[in-house]
């Protein structure tokens, strides 16, 4: 059962040492809910059931499985099935094109695999929810015009 008071974060790799390293920094760091999986299938079936308020995930994931549904495959499916979750993407890649591409598919920002990953993802995850604030604030004002 999800804890209402608290955000969940999926954090979808298929890098196991990376995957527990990042979870290990959330739950040290942070008050959020952590849920981890190691392919995009797993992330996939368990939307319905946790309800994630933010998706972190790996651009790759064919390190387990090669016939794996990549990072763009998977991000397309969480899109279809809820729009309004944010995803960040990640990857050991620092290309442009990767991150453009990651973009075009709606992803909420692309963070590169660093010792400063997470980091950038905690002021992403903070800069969402920011956004989302105002967003609402300015959706109230605008109801009552």
């Amino acid at each position: 059962m999800k804890n209402e008071n608290k955000t969940t974060v999926f954090l979808v790799d298929d890098d196991a040492v990376f995957l527990k390293s990042l979870e290990i920094e959330f739950i040290h760091h942070t008050d959020y809910v952590v849920e981890t999986f190691a392919t995009g299938e797993l992330c996939i079936a368990n939307l319905a059931k946790i309800k994630p308020d933010v998706i972190i995930l790996d651009y790759q994931l064919d390190g387990i499985d090669k016939d794996a549904m990549n990072g763009i495959e998977t991000l397309d499916k969480i899109k279809a099935k809820n729009p309004e979750i944010p995803v960040i993407m990640l990857s050991s890649q620092d290309k442009i094109e990767v991150a453009v591409s990651c973009m075009h598919h709606k992803a909420f920002d692309y963070v590169v695999k660093s010792e400063t990953a997470f980091l950038r993802i905690q002021k992403n995850i903070a800069a969402f929810f920011h956004f989302k604030k105002i967003e609402n604030e300015l959706k109230w004002y605008m109801a009552r015009m």
